[in-house]
């Protein structure tokens, strides 16, 4: 199995390039990210419509990962509960080494094939829920160990990865395998790689918040109104939805706290 994540850059002696032929480099090399990523729709595709069925049903979905690949899922993760409004256990981003390797990488501990899934059992995860293992090379022991045990105990698995023929695009019942080709840097799986699994997960977070009705036409309306900026959003919303001036729409907020309930006020009063 050759794998691609660790293959030769197409660029030789960086060192010797201008800085705008590097970056034009790095540009020209990310926009076959999304290629790569419209490629595997039909794989994204099948995921989705089994994990929205588990979250309809009260499951969780756990992301799990080492080093970059950790790091973008529980960026993901964290971003789920202000945007859509859902409690902060409902998705769960698992980094090796635990929470002190976000920000400072924790040697070896991607190496631990039994850590990932103590790090599950912390969440009594169960059959109810779904994982989704995220590792570039698609080899990672701290994600396989976690991922063939899941599997062990019937629990739903995916995997996001950018090596066909990998451990973990085997492994799962799920694969998403994005070939985003060699890295500009050889080796630097931060690069196109983490683009396209931000990307993924993305796809993953939002068509599942859209599934279980976390939106209303295209808006967020069970964001929470965290910052004077969200605020504004909402007031814009509910002065759009309801064709009400701003000092209404305001005071709505100031009452509900939520553009969904603000609304539904109004219209089991209309």
């Amino acid at each position: 199995m050759k794998n691609i994540t660790e293959s030769e850059s197409l660029y030789q002696d960086l060192e010797l390039m201008s800085v705008s032929d590097i970056l034009k480099g790095i540009n020209h090399e990310d926009q076959k990210v999304a290629i790569a990523v419209q490629k595997s729709i039909p794989q994204i595709s099948v995921f989705v419509i089994a994990l929205i069925e588990k979250m309809k049903l009260g499951g969780r979905l756990f992301y799990i990962g080492a080093g970059t690949s950790g790091r973008l899922g529980i960026l993901d993760a964290s971003e789920c509960p202000p945007t859509f409004g859902v409690s902060h256990d409902l998705v769960v981003g698992l980094i090796a080494g635990g929470d002190q390797a976000i920000r400072k990488a924790v040697e070896f501990a991607e190496d631990d094939m039994s850590a990932g899934w103590k790090d599950l059992q912390s969440f009594n995860i169960s059959d109810k829920d779904v994982v989704v293992g995220i590792a570039a090379s698609g080899n990672t022991p701290y994600v396989i160990g976690a991922i063939q045990t899941c599997n062990e105990m019937g629990i739903l698995t995916a995997g996001i990865t950018c090596n066909p023929g990998s451990l973990l695009a085997e492994n799962t019942r799920f694969p998403m395998v994005v070939e985003v080709g060699p890295e500009f840097v050889s080796g630097s799986t931060r690069m196109k790689s983490g683009t396209a699994q931000k990307m993924v997960l993305n796809m993953l977070s939002t068509s599942a918040m859209i599934g279980l009705g976390r939106v209303k036409g295209n808006k967020m309306v069970d964001m929470k109104l965290s910052n004077q900026k969200l605020v504004q959003r909402g007031i814009r919303m509910l002065m759009e939805a309801l064709s009400i001036d701003q000092e209404a729409a305001f005071l709505l907020i100031q009452k509900h706290g939520n553009v969904r309930k603000a609304i539904a006020s109004v219209k089991q009063t209309s």
